[in-house]
């Protein structure tokens, strides 16, 4: 990260969001690991899904919190939005699908998060990390 990015506010609050969208999907990923029978019974999915869905989460928002000052804020808002973007519309897509035929929906719907979350991991490592900062404390001892 760069001396810029942690000194402004508007980058302060990106850090911020970024973390949080991590720790969300770590936290939905540890209910759907502990609700997959009942969440799965709910969503007409199998269990096994649900559960294979919470560790790609998991996976998915560890990575996203480990790399958050090794990595581009513009990678990460690019990531983000593309992500929810596709949340959103699958969800919306599977509440149709619910509402037609059952279970499609639901499948579609936690098939995303399982995938989603595991591509968005794998750009993230191999995104371009940021330059280190200048290292200050050497110029100093030299004057």
């Amino acid at each position: 990260m760069t001396q810029a990015q942690a000194v402004t506010p508007s980058a302060t609050r990106r850090l911020a969001g970024i973390i949080a969208d991590g720790v969300f999907k770590v936290v939905l990923g540890a209910v759907y690991l502990i609700g997959a029978s009942w969440l799965g019974d709910l969503l007409g999915v199998s269990a096994w899904l649900m559960a294979v869905s919470g560790v790609a989460l998991l996976i998915g928002g560890g990575i996203e919190i480990k790399f958050v000052r090794s990595r581009p804020i513009r990678t990460y808002m690019r990531l983000m939005v593309a992500y929810d973007s596709g949340w959103v519309l699958t969800a919306l897509v599977g509440l149709l699908l619910a509402w037609r035929d059952g279970s499609a929906g639901g499948e579609m719907w936690i098939g995303y998060q399982t995938a989603a979350p595991l591509v968005f991991a794998a750009l993230l490592l191999v995104a371009t990390p940021v330059p280190p900062a200048p290292d200050t404390r050497a110029e100093d001892s030299e004057h």
